[in-house]
């Protein structure tokens, strides 16, 4: 009888391929929006599995990515990787590793390319680009941004096409339409550099991958390829949901972000059709982004590592298109806080189902180490998501969410948001006024409760 003497080959563990999308509220067909068209992250939905009320911890790119990358609540301005960076610099042990180095300590191969961490490509300085200062020390093996015609990461993360960088405030326009290819905006850029690495991932590399994609549109400006603004000329755009500035407190403001460009001293709130061409060129950024995340689904497939790889698609937040009078992010209502999220994995029984689960950011760290057999970190703040993955019908918990002056907490059915000085929002999602209607002095017992549930999950 004729035996083999080699030792059986240990299971390859399952590859990551996160893509994350920067201000992407949940504008999908997928996620409800009936008039956008965005057939590949619709694909992904049919094939994993959809959380229509996942909600990010903060607001803003820098903090919510920050949740993301550690699994652990942080500071809520932009510099909160930094401010990390420069403790892990100085070897301060009491810094937990980051999700990517966690990963590259368990054997993953891990690379970032565009906008995953808050600067494209991970660095700092004047211009972005400058190596010796790294928002994830020890995270990637190769951290990546192409810049082409506009210079540096700061160039193309405020970039127009054929290279147009912003220079002072209100010279460039909110929104543009240009003709020609992927590649005149700097998504394309990201997007053939994420191939060019996928493939080699698959043709040489032994190791399990971790390949982060951060796509920059629909960023402001909103700028992409005309043939993407065509679909939506003559679109009929749904009315905006509460279109009109709070009476009473909230986190209400001005749209500082939004005004800082040229809108030809044109006002969204009072200009309707200017809203609406607002709006068009979100849907056209929503499209192009969608075009560019297919284009990376389709290499997968066609390098075959589909068949072992986990597939995350995120949106770092919401943002406002028009409701309580706000076109931007950074507020804690609804609109900034829900963002999509699919899951697709190896072996997934439940694919194309939704989940109406309350989840966090927070639980994506745990959720990717219970797919790959990963250890999950004891500092890692949120939950796996594995449970719901399996049974659509799992109960989710709830959702903390900060800015630098308030907290906020969702449940199944309300808001509750508490200012730092101990004002009170409460809104009941279950009627029709949702979010414009502070019931907080109606119900005290369930303010104390939701008072004591943020301070018991961010302690």
């Amino acid at each position: 009888m004729i035996t083999s003497c080699k030792k059986p080959q240990p299971t390859k563990k399952p590859n990551i391929l996160f893509i994350f999308v920067d201000d992407l509220r949940p504008e999908l067909k997928s996620f409800g929006a009936d008039y956008i068209s965005s057939p590949n992250i619709d694909w992904l939905a049919k094939n994993g599995m959809a959380f229509q009320r996942h909600f990010v911890n903060a607001p803003s790119c820098g903090p919510s990515r920050y949740t993301l990358l550690t699994g652990q609540y942080g500071l809520a301005d932009n510099d909160a990787l930094f401010n990390r960076a420069n403790k892990v610099v100085q070897e301060d042990k009491t810094i937990d590793p980051s999700m990517p180095e966690w990963f590259r300590t368990h054997g993953y191969t891990t690379i970032s390319v565009g906008k995953v961490s808050h600067h494209p490509g991970g660095r700092g300085g004047k211009d972005w680009n400058d190596s010796t200062k790294i928002e994830i020390p020890k995270g990637w093996d190769k951290h990546l941004m192409p810049v082409a015609k506009w210079e540096h990461p700061r160039g193309a993360m405020h970039g127009l096409a054929h290279g147009e960088i912003r220079g002072e405030s209100g010279t460039m326009d909110v929104f543009q339409s240009t003709e020609g290819d992927d590649a005149i905006f700097p998504d394309g850029l990201i997007t053939n550099e994420a191939l060019t690495q996928l493939n080699e991932l698959t043709t040489n590399n032994e190791k399990p991958f971790f390949l982060a994609v951060g796509l920059i549109k629909p960023h402001l400006p909103f700028g992409a390829p005309s043939t993407y603004y065509d679909y939506y000329a003559e679109v009929k755009l749904p009315p905006i949901k509460h279109p009109h500035k709070p009476e009473a407190r909230t986190t209400w403001h001005g749209s500082g972000e939004f005004n800082q460009y040229n809108k030809w001293e044109k006002n969204m709130n009072t200009d309707t059709i200017f809203a609406d061409e607002v709006r068009r060129h979100y849907a056209a950024c929503v499209s192009y982004a969608d075009a560019q995340a297919g284009k990376i689904l389709a290499e997968l497939k066609r390098t075959g590592a589909d068949k072992n790889t986990i597939v995350v698609l995120w949106g770092d937040h919401g943002w406002h298109l028009g409701e309580y009078d706000v076109w931007g992010k950074h507020t804690l209502f609804e609109e900034s806080l829900r963002s999509p999220l699919i899951i697709k994995y190896p072996g997934m029984k439940l694919k194309g189902f939704n989940t109406n689960a309350v989840v966090e950011t927070l639980d994506i760290f745990p959720t990717l180490c219970d797919l790959t057999g990963v250890e999950i970190p004891d500092f890692a703040q949120g939950v796996s998501l594995k449970d719901i993955l399996v049974d659509s019908k799992t109960k989710g918990h709830f959702a903390v969410s900060y800015q630098s002056n308030a907290a906020s907490i969702r449940t199944e059915t309300h808001r509750m948001t508490l200012h730092n000085d101990g004002f009170v929002e409460l809104y009941d999602h279950r009627t029709i006024e949702n979010e414009t209607k502070n019931i907080a002095d109606k119900y005290p017992e369930m303010v104390e409760e939701l008072k004591k549930a943020i301070k018991d999950k961010m302690q």
